[in-house]
């Protein structure tokens, strides 16, 4: 059995679809939930989706991956530019870690320009939406697909 990507979500995402359309489109985190799961199918894997808006929980979803995760996708909302706690739970998981953000951050204001969760991450996709979730987990997917590989 293989072990499942873990998908986080950080602060306010659980308002997709009514907070600020403009910017976040207007997919509800469900839906995207449901996308994820099916991307995963296709490639024979498995997701472990979830959101909270409190910090330490996200850490501890985190350290929960460090034993049960093959891989981290992690959408660190607000968290990105302020959390040096989570930033270091990151850099203690040893899979693949993918930051996505829905919108593209460097197009907004100054604040939202320097991820510190980018300092632990294989990758950032930023602005393509929802889609950006379906892409990380393909990334994923080749991580830990060469991971396999490089074992054998």
């Amino acid at each position: 059995m293989h072990k499942p990507i873990f998908i986080l979500n950080g602060p306010n995402l659980n308002l997709l679809g009514e907070r600020e359309p403009e910017i976040y489109g207007t997919e509800t985190l469900a839906e995207i939930s449901h996308r994820c799961v099916e991307r995963s199918k296709h490639h024979g894997m498995t997701v472990d989706f979830r959101q909270s808006n409190y910090e330490g929980t996200l850490v501890d979803y985190v350290h929960e991956g460090r034993e049960q995760a093959c891989g981290i996708i992690i959408n660190p909302a607000g968290l990105s530019f302020t959390s040096i706690a989570l930033l270091d739970a990151l850099k203690m998981f040893d899979g693949p870690k993918i930051e996505v953000h829905l919108s593209n951050i460097h197009q907004r204001a100054e604040i939202y320009h320097r991820s510190l969760v980018s300092k632990a991450a294989n990758g950032v996709i930023a602005g393509l939406g929802a889609l950006g979730y379906e892409l990380a987990i393909e990334a994923i997917q080749t991580f830990t697909r060469h991971q396999m590989r490089g074992a054998e």
